[in-house]
């Protein structure tokens, strides 16, 4: 019986350090990513692929920022540039993906599910935004984007430079989770939960409406992992373990930790935000949640033995 698991695809899996995001870049990117999955279809797994929009989707918000100031086109809320990132997105991961399948003999459908997800419209998180955005800037830039919009920026904690910070409210449903576990668990791959889902809420009862965040893609797919039952989630990021005193002379990899000892590190500040400690909170979630291990890696480690750091219950 095959085993079913989520990937959720880091940043780079389409965009390396010092790229502009060409399509060429992207596709290329994609593809080389997609060949790493190869692993999981040979060891009997099942999977649903989630994946991050940060850049996308800041792009995209500059896009239509720059074409209202312009042209007067109407400016686009948040969501609807998230919805716009996932369609993107999941068109070139599909694409790039059937490719390597075709390459290596192997049949399976593969589709992308534009997905909502419901938040709560009081969470606190629209009063504190976090959820960085779009490009990189040099302070200067920064403040007079922020003069003109009245966007928030922050500083990145590896010294990248500054990029707008968005609020990212905590996911409480995944719309047509049943149909995604349904389809993954007949055996074809689904793309779902894209840049953390598209962000919205009860306006009124029975009456959806966007709101203008971005979700915390590796908490969305902790809760995707979470209720379809996953067997496992894995988390890829650009580093192949979880460290402790990271980027210091101190620096110490981690094979393996328990969700108490994830929980001890987080609050000692070993994991920066907007860098490791959301996926260290995501992989408690699903933990917790499910019994199951959440493992932490880089791309090319993907279905390795030993591999990356694995977050136990125990």
């Amino acid at each position: 019986m095959k085993k079913l698991a989520v990937v959720a695809f880091g940043g780079n899996a389409l965009i390396r350090a010092g790229q502009k995001g060409t399509i060429d870049e992207v596709e290329e990117n994609a593809y080389i990513t997609c060949e790493k999955l190869l692993k999981l279809i040979r060891r009997n797994y099942n999977f649903i692929l989630t994946h991050g929009n940060g850049p996308q989707v800041g792009n995209i918000i500059l896009a239509n920022y720059a074409a209202h100031k312009m042209y007067g086109l109407p400016d686009m809320p948040l969501d609807i540039s998230v919805a716009y990132s996932q369609g993107y997105i999941g068109y070139v991961i599909e694409q790039q993906l059937r490719n390597v399948l075709k390459a290596n003999d192997i049949e399976r459908d593969i589709i992308t599910i534009i997905t909502q997800v419901l938040v709560n419209k009081d969470d606190p998180a629209f009063e504190h935004p976090t959820k960085p955005v779009g490009p990189y800037y040099e302070k200067e830039e920064a403040d007079i984007m922020s003069a003109e919009t009245g966007s928030n920026f922050a500083g990145d904690p590896r010294g990248r430079g500054f990029r707008k910070v968005v609020a990212s409210p905590k996911p409480l449903v995944i719309n047509n989770i049943k149909t995604i576990r349904n389809i993954a668990k007949e055996g074809h791959i689904v793309i779902a939960a894209g840049g953390g889902g598209i962000p919205v809420f009860y306006v009124r009862e029975n009456k959806l409406q966007g709101i203008d965040a971005v979700i915390d893609k590796d908490l969305a797919s902790a809760l995707l992992a979470t209720q379809i039952n996953a067997d496992k989630l894995f988390i890829l990021t650009d580093v192949p373990k979880v460290c402790l005193n990271f980027n210091t002379p101190q620096e110490r990899t981690i094979d393996k930790m328990n969700i108490a000892e994830a929980r001890k590190y987080l609050e000692e500040g070993h994991f920066p935000e907007g860098s490791m400690a959301p996926k260290i909170r995501a992989a408690v979630h699903f933990v917790e949640n499910s019994g199951k291990d959440t493992i932490i890696t880089k791309t090319t480690l993907l279905g390795v033995d030993d591999g990356g750091t694995r977050i136990t219950m125990v």
